[in-house]
């Protein structure tokens, strides 16, 4: 029981759902997210950063903010989901719900991304986060300018059809910086975008990382 509670732990760590961040995981206030994000990474007790890199640090490397990856998604819930095991960087996999679709224009063509929401039983121990969804997604950005695997967005569960879908507040997982002490959940093939998403967080260039470790 308890090594399964340790791993539960460390999934969530691995996307940053901690206890000080509550307030603005799922925000759509850009200035909120980044200013919160900077400061969990200057706190030690949660930073994902190594210990070279954390007496270094001046802050996240981020794309300028541009207002046309900030997007008017609709959103439509799917039904009869099963639970589905989504792989992640350890080996392990992570218990998720396909809990629905949204579907956006972006450079004049239309796209479409999964949302994903925590198993009922990661619910279970951490309720305050019964109301953000998942979306991991991966870009033609991703091994140049951004982590390799991908990237997450979270969001909160959308009242209407419509959703503000922010490419600004993408960020990377704790995976990102050089530990191997994440488990962090790989995004799957329906969420691979094949255009570029110039918008959010890049790539972070932790101490003793090669340039195949991008990839």
């Amino acid at each position: 029981m308890m090594k399964k509670l340790l791993i539960t732990i460390l999934f969530l760590l691995s996307f940053a759902f901690v206890t000080v961040a509550q307030t603005f995981y799922g925000t759509t206030d850009l200035g909120v997210f980044r200013e919160g994000r900077d400061k969990e990474f200057r706190n030690k007790q949660v930073s994902p950063l190594k210990e070279e890199d954390f007496l270094t640090f001046k802050g996240l490397n981020y794309f300028p903010e541009d207002k046309k990856f900030r997007v008017v998604a609709s959103f439509r819930r799917t039904s009869d989901e099963r639970v589905f095991q989504m792989p992640t960087s350890s080996g392990r996999s992570q218990k998720f719900v396909k809990f629905g679709v949204l579907s956006f224009e972006l450079e004049g063509t239309q796209q479409s991304l999964s949302v994903y929401q925590s198993d009922a039983e990661v619910l279970k121990q951490f309720p305050e986060y019964a109301d953000l969804l998942f979306v991991p997604f991966k870009d033609l950005t991703s091994g140049k300018k951004t982590y390799g695997v991908g990237r997450y967005i979270d969001i909160k569960m959308p009242a209407g059809s419509e959703v503000i879908l922010d490419f600004n507040l993408a960020y990377n997982p704790n995976c990102a910086y050089g530990s191997d002490k994440y488990s962090c959940p790989i995004p799957p093939k329906e969420n691979i975008l094949q255009v570029e998403i110039k918008a959010g967080e890049q790539t972070f260039d932790y101490f003793g990382k090669t340039k195949t470790e991008i990839k």
